[in-house]
């Protein structure tokens, strides 16, 4: 099977691609192009996956910058391969050549441009991220490199939607603390359970950041297992494991 490769209009002409599980070489609960070695997946496995994934975008493994993705607001300015993963969740790079890829398996992939500046952005975007102000901090750390904020592009990759994400009162009181107004973003739940829009709150902070170009690609990762691992379908099935999506962007 080949891969499957979603793009945005928005981001062009610069290449990237938010894909899907489609083309691996995974088996088992991991069956398809799982790209994440924090998973208890063959090692083997995943480099090949990652091999392609690079392949499809015109470049080797090595130029490919990954992070040891702890959720926070922590934005690194990249400029040449790394020796090992830092502990961050977001990256900006000017570099030609370089690769950043974020892996997903519910959270937000967030890709960013300013192809007149010549400066991309990638962002792990989960709900404790996005209200820490991952997102803002990487647009900052793009300006820090040239980049211009009107110019700025950013693109919500496939992540988990209103519909699949219930969640409980502590969640929604961290929220309301935050700021009341973020009430908009919980529809009705059962008893005291709401649902959740983390796209739609993540587009509301991207466009008060000044980003008048975003979207999401409306892709629900719990909502399609054939295309998309998915932490909380995982959870619900019971299953021992699950695998990572990967989102690249390349100069």
């Amino acid at each position: 099977m080949t891969l499957e490769i979603l793009t945005a209009d928005a981001l062009a002409p610069l290449r990237h691609g938010f894909f899907t599980r489609r083309g691996g070489a995974s088996s088992g609960i991991f069956e398809g192009l799982n790209c994440g070695f924090g998973s208890s997946d063959l090692a083997e496995a995943v480099a090949i996956n990652r091999t392609r994934a690079t392949a499809a975008m015109g470049l080797t493994p090595d130029h490919l910058i990954t992070l040891d993705q702890v959720h926070s607001a922590i934005a690194l300015t990249i400029s040449g391969p790394m020796a090992e993963r830092a502990k961050a969740d977001a990256m900006v790079t000017a570099t030609p050549g370089l690769a950043l890829g974020i892996l997903t398996a519910d959270c937000q992939p967030v890709l960013f441009s300013d192809p007149e500046a010549g400066v991309i952005g990638a962002a792990h975007a989960g709900w404790r991220g996005t209200i820490g102000g991952v997102l803002e901090a990487t647009i900052d750390a793009m300006e820090g490199l040239g980049a211009h904020r009107q110019n700025i592009v950013a693109v919500i990759g496939p992540t988990i939607s209103q519909r699949a994400y219930e969640v409980g009162p502590e969640f929604i009181e961290t929220f309301l603390a935050e700021d009341p107004d973020y009430g908009r973003f919980f529809a009705g739940g059962h008893g005291d359970r709401a649902q959740f829009n983390l796209p739609g709150f993540s587009l509301y902070r991207l466009r008060k950041a000044g980003i008048r170009h975003c979207k999401w690609t409306g892709h629900c990762t719990y909502s399609d297992p054939i295309r998309f691992y998915s932490f909380r379908r995982t959870t619900h099935a019971r299953e021992a494991d699950y695998g990572r999506l990967i989102s690249i962007i390349r100069l």
